[in-house]
């Protein structure tokens, strides 16, 4: 940890090592930011879906089509997602019934929320026995 020192004192972040970033193992870096990528999209693909929801309330309940757009801006979402969702499964190389669920996260509302988090818990394990092998 090296630090450098100003006209205010010296500072106590430790300056970032470019050979420690170099010797993380590509495979970790990769199923690092597969998950990053898929906790992002599970999050946005939930939300998309809980307003689908509303406007199909909407629509169907009240007869009001302001949000008209929604099912299609949905439909490109999940796409994203099962982009995203494919992409993690098979760099942490999970079975296909992962796969499946996952997938299914993003129609069935409030889903791809609760999912999300035991695929993070289940990637951050996979994650570090990938990181000491």
């Amino acid at each position: 940890m090296t630090g450098t020192t100003d006209s205010t004192g010296p500072r106590t972040e430790p300056t970032p090592d470019p050979t420690a970033a170099a010797a993380v193992d590509p495979r970790v870096r990769r199923a690092s930011g597969a998950l990053a990528r898929y906790r992002v999209m599970a999050y946005v693909t939930g939300t998309m879906l809980l307003v689908l929801c509303l406007e199909m309330v909407l629509k169907y309940g009240f007869h009001v089509n302001a949000l008209d757009w929604v099912p299609r801006l949905h439909g490109f979402v999940y796409i994203v997602y099962l982009v995203t969702v494919f992409d993690l499964w098979s760099v942490m190389r999970w079975k296909l019934g992962r796969f499946v669920t996952m997938a299914a996260a993003g129609v069935v509302p409030v889903m791809s929320f609760v999912l999300e988090r035991r695929v993070h818990a289940d990637g951050q394990e996979r994650l570090a026995t990938l990181g000491r092998r």
